[in-house]
C-alpha cells in the first residue's frame, strides 16, 4: 500500500464521486477506479458501495477513512520535520560544558536565544571536563562543547571556535596575609598549599597551572585534589590551601574566600566552541553563529 492509493482513496471518499476525484486528482477515471479496486483487494474489504448514480462509504470505508487521513497528516508531519531539521529548526543537539561554563553570561545569553528562536531543537546538556568532551565529540556522542583551553593536541577531526578570553583568579582564604598583597603574580604563591581538580579530571586548568608555576621557577605543592569546583572552594574557605580557577567562578561567593587576580599575562584561559570538522548539522551551525554573535556583543 502507497501512500498515492491512500490520497486516491481520500479523494473519492470526499468528493463520493469518480469523476470529480479523478478530477480533483488530475487522473484519468478509468485508472482511478482501478486503483481503489486494487486498494479494496489489498484491504481484504469493500471501501465503497457504487452504482452508476452514486458512490457511498461501507463502514469499513468510515472507519480506513479516519486512519487514511491520521496516515496521511503523519506523512506531511515527518515531510515538515525533515525539513524543519535540514534548516536547524528541529531535533536534538547534544551541548557539552565544563563546570566553569553556566557561570558565564555568554552561556546564558546563547541557550536562552536559541532557545527562542528554535523551540522545535531538543537541547541537552552534558556537563563534564574539556579532555572528556573532545573525546565525545569523536565517539559522535556529543555534537558542540563550551571546552577551555587546552595543554594536548587538538584532534584533526576537531574544530575549535574561540568565543572569549577570562582571566584566571587566585582563589585564596581572606585571612591569609597574601589576600592583602596588591600585585599577587604566580611566583609570589611559592610554598603555598593548593588545592586542584585531579590530573585525570580532564580539565584544562590542571596542566595550566602547572605549566605557570614551572615558568615561574617552582613545582607547586598539592595539599588535596577535589573533582568539583565548589568543593575546591569549600575547602579553601576552610583554609586547606589556595587555588586558581577561571574568573568566572566569583559567582560562586563563600564566607571566609576571596578572588584576588594575578599579573601574570599568560595568566587567562579561552572559552570556546568545539564541534567535528566534518559533517556538522544545520543544528550545530545555528548555535555556533548564535554563540558568535554574542561574544562579539
Amino acid at each position: 500500500m502507497e501512500l498515492r492509493h491512500l490520497r486516491y482513496f481520500v479523494a473519492v471518499a470526499e468528493e463520493l464521486s469518480f469523476t470529480r476525484a479523478a478530477e480533483r486528482l488530475h487522473i484519468g477515471q478509468p485508472p482511478l477506479s482501478q486503483q481503489i479496486q486494487a486498494l479494496e483487494h489489498e484491504v481484504g474489504a469493500r471501501l465503497f458501495e457504487r452504482s452508476k448514480r452514486w458512490v457511498r462509504l461501507t463502514e469499513a470505508g468510515k472507519l480506513f477513512l479516519a486512519d487514511a487521513r491520521r496516515v496521511l497528516a503523519l506523512s506531511e508531519q515527518a515531510k515538515e520535520t525533515a525539513r524543519r531539521a535540514q534548516r536547524g529548526e528541529a531535533g536534538e543537539l547534544r551541548v557539552g560544558f565544563t563546570f566553569s561554563t553556566p557561570f558565564t553570561s555568554l552561556f546564558a545569553t546563547v541557550v536562552r536565544r536559541y532557545r527562542q528562536q528554535y523551540p522545535g531543537v531538543l537541547l541537552t546538556f552534558h556537563e563534564m571536563a574539556t579532555l572528556h568532551q573532545l573525546e565525545k565529540l569523536e565517539a559522535r556522542e556529543l555534537d558542540l562543547g563550551f571546552v577551555r583551553t587546552v595543554s594536548v593536541a587538538i584532534p584533526e577531526t576537531i574544530t575549535l571556535t574561540t568565543l572569549r578570553h577570562d582571566p584566571l583568579r587566585l582563589v585564596l582564604p581572606a585571612d591569609w596575609p597574601i589576600a592583602a598583597m596588591e600585585t599577587i603574580t604566580v611566583k609570589d604563591l611559592e610554598g603555598l598549599p593548593f588545592v586542584i581538580f585531579p590530573k585525570d579530571a580532564g580539565t584544562g586548568i590542571h596542566p595550566q597551572l602547572f605549566r605557570m608555576c614551572r615558568a615561574a621557577g617552582f613545582t607547586p605543592q598539592i595539599a588535596m585534589e577535589a573533582g568539583e569546583a565548589s568543593t575546591i572552594i569549600g575547602l579553601v574557605a576552610a583554609g586547606c590551601g589556595i587555588s586558581v580557577l577561571p574568573s568566572s567562578f566569583e559567582g560562586i561567593h563563600m564566607e571566609g574566600v576571596v578572588y584576588r587576580p594575578l599579573a601574570d599575562p599568560q595568566a587567562t584561559t579561552a572559552l570556546m566552541l568545539a564541534r567535528r570538522s566534518e559533517g556538522s548539522s544545520p543544528l550545530a551551525e545555528a548555535f555556533i553563529a548564535l554563540a558568535r554573535t554574542a561574544a562579539e556583543e
